[in-house]
């Protein structure tokens, strides 16, 4: 099985990378919670969207709705809390940007916290598909761009599939930990597993090649 997605990975015209627990090591919706002192009641909302038993977009409405994070605590949180990269994401990242293969970041959290992380591993601002935050002029959370496909169940298989009609991409790999990401293949044409930060048991169960570090990939690309 793990065969299969691993011949399409060598011959991928574009590589999507989710972004919580898979490019970066925390939830960034979690971490923005505690940065705003709501940690407990969202970090248990994050496990239910997380195993699939909540709407992805319900979940995201009420846990802004708890956090409720002014324009001022989210630049203060991207300054003082950045992400953690997780190991080994640069290297492989750098060594597709070696081969010319594009890289995308498609994540149900937000634009202005994942903007910084891109720029890190020198990916194009156009190449991040995420959540976008609305504030009052006031600064004030005024909640969310609900047109994002990225803010509902099911929305990153619509950015594959927009990416797949407005490159003409013949084959797109997911790399992902979470049970959003595994939903997203087809139209991604493979899905790999990722279990470096956290393993989700529906994901190491139905992926057909599950790792749990970023050189398996690597040394996979190098063969």
């Amino acid at each position: 099985m793990s065969a299969e997605v691993q011949k399409i990975l060598k011959q991928a015209d574009a590589v999507c990378f989710d972004v919580d627990s898979t490019v970066i090591q925390e939830e960034g919706i979690d971490e923005l919670a505690k940065f705003c002192n709501k940690g407990e009641e969202v970090a248990a909302l994050t496990a239910k969207a997380m195993s699939g038993s909540m709407t992805f977009q319900e979940s995201l409405k009420v846990r802004l709705g708890i956090i409720q994070p002014t324009l001022t605590q989210i630049r203060d949180f991207v300054k003082i809390k950045p992400p953690t990269l997780t190991p080994g994401v640069k290297k492989l990242i750098n060594l597709l940007h070696s081969r010319n293969v594009p890289v995308f970041l498609i994540s149900g959290g937000f634009k202005s916290i994942i903007a910084p992380i891109a720029a890190q591993l020198n990916i194009p601002v156009d190449h991040i598909f995420a959540n976008r935050l609305k504030f009052y002029y006031t600064g004030e959370y005024a909640g969310f761009d609900e047109n994002e496909p990225t803010s509902r169940t099911g929305g990153k298989a619509v950015v594959i599939e927009f990416l797949k009609t407005q490159y003409n991409y013949q084959k797109v790999v997911l790399i992902g930990d979470g049970a959003t990401d595994l939903e997203a293949a087809p139209p991604a044409d493979a899905f790999i597993g990722y279990g470096g930060n956290v393993i989700r048991p529906i994901v190491q169960a139905k992926a057909k090649w599950f790792v749990t570090d970023f050189n398996e990939i690597i040394d996979v690309l190098n063969h």
